[in-house]
């Protein structure tokens, strides 16, 4: 009975809660009619939820050890679920996911059909054994499941060490998106927006622990879902005249295809990718004259800054001639890298559409067989990888019961379902807006978004648009459009009042720092209880340990806003990077740890290296930004995926040097017993 008056009382919180909600849209829309500063809506909108987070910080705090790390084990499977879906609807989910699919077209559902199929894994492999298990961190977990010698603490730091590297790859991508919104609807600097954005997220992850995060994710859930279906409701209504996006699905990917089809026949279209296609061979021809074409271009560029001071140009030109001298390549090999990079994507940009529904397009059959192969390496890496997310699986403590870490699994799944199956409506009814709308207009009448959006980052424009072929008119060719910006900007791209950008800014910010709320938590825990209590000073009180997982917590989030200020990448890569480490180094240790009572700590040791390594070992090797050339790629599998040999190799170290060292004691079969006993 105690427990159904909470969770009434929640009920009754929550209701309110969205009501106030709805009520503010609606008087800051009253005040947009009456001529309110766009500026300030968007002010009032990023303070206003800021504050509100930071208000359940306040009221959640906490220090004591069950509220702040498992919230007490008393969240209802409801509100557990709708907390789970806030924390794994992650700046990706909710930024970039769209965007994906919008650049990527089929390919794109690969993350779509790995993130909802990794939940089926975490409800029947995972998640109820760790809640009968009962403690607080996957580490936790590791070292008692294969202790041994040393009690475990030699698999428990392997685990921490996992835990911190794939939560803290997933955080930069996270804050990376807080500093996005952040710098577009405050005017400050991308790296300043993102020390904004953090302070909203220590307060309460600092503050409140588990409990805060909880309480604090359910209402962002209900912020990130508002917000993210009122503009793709209002665009379905507008191209399909159904206001149902899901419905209306069908009909507007039908349009959108008609609509390919006749770009791909336009003929100013054809003119801008023909030069394209002459700057590739032009490029080409460099690389085969290297390293002669090289000195020449040298001398080029230095005589034309040259030229240009002898004749008296203006400081505009004579410093663009310098920032090119300045890019041109020090050395042959930088030329041959350089040009070989800007040859492809130049290639690339001369390629006609390709249609958004066709499955694993490639020119030839060799190459339509490894898009479908990378897709379905990317399905089982994002699915295994979900089922290993440390900051996903510790949501399953906090749950009374194990009946009850089932039921949350649900309601994860279906709170996740409402957006999920909206992204794909909403992908394909902005590109049909930007073909039919963008295309074809004159450049002297671009819509003020496009302006907006370029000048966020200067250096890295998120919109271009060149007039290739001089002819004053928008071709689809001469468009460069970063994904992560195709859901921030669609209020705007469809003519929506600007109070609802502010509503897509706020339910992105929410989405961006609910995970990253939970990720920081999850390295600051396994940091303070696995390393310092169970590894230094197992002596030290609750206060202590609290106290040493909040000053943690302070330090890795610092290091965390100073890496994304760096820029390493786009979030959709980062993220599927995080995956990859997961499902590598932890997934085969925690689903023989449950299943296969034969394995033990040299065992799981062994293949937490193995499979962590080669993961590491093939992204390094593969990915560009690390180094690395897609000439060393396995079967042609992309860097992205590359859990999918981590983790055959990390099953087949654990199961092998398990059978050849001693098996677990009594006392370890009698807890996969306990933990498999409903």
């Amino acid at each position: 009975m105690p427990h159904n008056g909470f969770f009434h009382r929640l009920i009754r919180y929550y209701g309110w809660y969205t009501l106030g909600f709805v009520a503010f849209l609606a008087a800051l829309s009253i005040l947009e009619k009456e001529g309110f500063p766009r500026a300030w809506i968007g002010y009032m909108f990023m303070f206003s939820t800021i504050v509100l987070y930071a208000g359940i910080g306040v009221l959640s705090r906490t220090s004591d050890v069950s509220e702040y790390y498992v919230a007490g084990r008393r969240v209802p499977p409801l509100f557990n679920g709708m907390a789970t879906a806030a924390d794994w609807m992650s700046a990706a989910s909710f930024i970039s996911l769209a965007g994906g699919l919008y650049v990527l077209g089929f390919d794109g559902l690969a993350y779509i059909l790995g993130w909802t199929g990794g939940f089926c894994l975490v409800a029947l492999l995972i998640a109820p054994y760790l809640n009968k298990f009962g403690q607080y961190t996957i580490p936790d977990f590791l070292a008692v499941r294969y202790s041994g010698r040393n009690n475990g603490s030699l698999v428990r730091v392997f685990g921490v060490i996992a835990t911190v590297l794939v939560s803290f790859t997933y955080v930069v991508a996270q804050i990376y998106g807080v500093g996005l919104i952040t710098s577009r609807f405050t005017g400050v600097d991308f790296s300043v927006g993102i020390f904004l954005g953090l302070a909203s997220i220590l307060v309460c992850s600092f503050l409140g622990g588990m409990r805060a995060i909880t309480w604090t994710q359910v209402a962002q859930y209900i912020i990130m879902i508002i917000a993210y279906m009122i503009p793709v409701v209002w665009l379905s209504a507008k191209h399909t005249s159904v206001p149902i996006p899901q419905v209306a699905y069908g009909s507007a990917l039908a349009k959108l295809s008609e609509r390919e089809k006749e770009l791909n026949l336009d003929a100013g279209e054809q003119q801008v990718r023909t030069i394209f296609l002459e700057r590739a061979r032009q490029y080409e021809e460099k690389l085969k004259a290297l390293p002669k074409s090289w000195e020449e271009g040298l001398q080029d560029a230095q005589w034309h800054v040259d030229n240009l001071k002898r004749s008296n140009a203006s400081l505009i030109e004579i410093k663009a001639a310098g920032r090119a001298l300045a890019n041109y390549p020090k050395d042959p090999s930088e030329a041959s890298r350089k040009w070989t990079e800007a040859r492809a994507y130049n290639l690339a940009r001369a390629e006609p559409i390709v249609a958004h529904e066709e499955p694993f397009p490639g020119k030839t059959k060799e190459a339509s067989d490894n898009k479908r192969n990378n897709f379905l390496a990317l399905v089982l890496c994002l699915m295994m990888g979900t089922a290993a997310l440390p900051h996903i699986l510790v949501r399953f403590y906090t749950t009374p019961t194990v009946k009850a870490a089932r039921r949350s699994v649900f309601w994860s799944l279906f709170f996740i379902m409402l957006l999920y199956i909206t992204v794909p409506a909403l992908a394909v009814l902005v590109k049909y807006d930007i073909y039919s709308s963008l295309v074809g207009t004159s450049f002297s009448k671009l819509p003020a978004w496009v302006s907006y959006w370029a000048s966020i980052d200067k250096i890295n424009p998120l919109v271009m648009i060149t007039d290739m072929n001089r002819d004053g008119i928008v071709q689809l060719a001469e468009i460069v459009m970063d994904g992560d910006i195709v859901v921030l900007a669609t209020p705007e791209i469809a003519g929506l009042p600007y109070v609802i950008s502010g509503l897509i800014a706020a339910g992105g910010l929410a989405a961006a720092l609910s995970t990253a709320d939970g990720l920081l938590l999850t390295i600051s825990n396994a940091l303070s209880h696995d390393i310092y209590y169970k590894t230094v000073d197992p002596k030290a009180s609750s206060q202590k340990r609290v106290t040493i997982s909040k000053l943690l917590l302070l330090v890795v989030a610092l290091v965390a806003a100073y890496a994304a200020s760096l820029k390493p990448g786009d979030i959709l890569s980062m993220v599927g990077a995080a995956f990859s480490l997961a499902s590598s180094a932890l997934f085969p240790a925690l689903v023989l740890g449950v299943f296969w009572k034969r394995a033990n700590q040299q065992g799981a040791i062994a293949g937490m290296l193995t499979g962590f390594t080669i993961c590491v070992y093939y992204m390094v090797r593969t990915y560009p930004a690390l180094g690395g050339s897609a000439a060393n790629q396995w079967f042609g599998i992309a860097p992205i995926s590359a859990g999918v040999f981590g983790v055959p190799a990390g099953f087949a170290v654990i199961a092998l040097v398990s059978l050849l060292t001693r098996a677990p004691d009594q006392r370890t079969s009698a807890l996969v017993d306990h933990i498999r006993t409903p």
